[in-house]
């Protein structure tokens, strides 16, 4: 059983300090402008970058208010369930042991998809009066 908890200590800190995160990001609002800084990407070329309106679009999901969360960052609200299933996969891996421990291996054209899908994304955002803008 320790062998277990040792296996299991790493992913379950992670979510630990995610479930930290998410309750500060509920309870200080980011739609406050500057109550958690600013986004150094907007502040030195006026653009949106991929992840701008994502602290408000986590304060917007811990109200239950999706649309929302989706206007405010809708490439990463749509991420959040293939992030948690990465994550879910990694815990029953830990769980297991032995074979299932190995890294997940993800091939080139998922991440070349994926770095194409967020570079379109940005993009978009960064249209004249696109409203996927943060």
């Amino acid at each position: 059983m320790a062998s277990r908890a040792r296996r299991l200590a790493s992913p379950l800190a992670a979510g630990a300090v995610a479930a930290l995160a998410v309750l500060a990001l509920r309870l200080r609002d980011p739609h406050v402008s500057n109550s958690w800084g600013w986004c150094p990407t907007k502040w030195l070329t006026q653009l949106d970058c991929p992840a701008c309106g994502s602290l408000r679009a986590v304060n917007d999901l811990t109200h239950l208010d999706l649309g929302a969360a989706l206007s405010s960052n809708l490439l990463f609200v749509v991420a959040i369930p293939v992030v948690v299933a990465f994550f879910v996969r990694r815990l029953i891996a830990c769980w297991r042991g032995g074979e299932a421990m190995r890294p997940l291996t993800i091939p080139t054209w998922a991440w070349v998809g994926g770095l194409a899908v967020i570079g379109v994304f940005t993009v978009a955002r960064n249209l004249p009066g696109s409203w996927l803008a943060a």
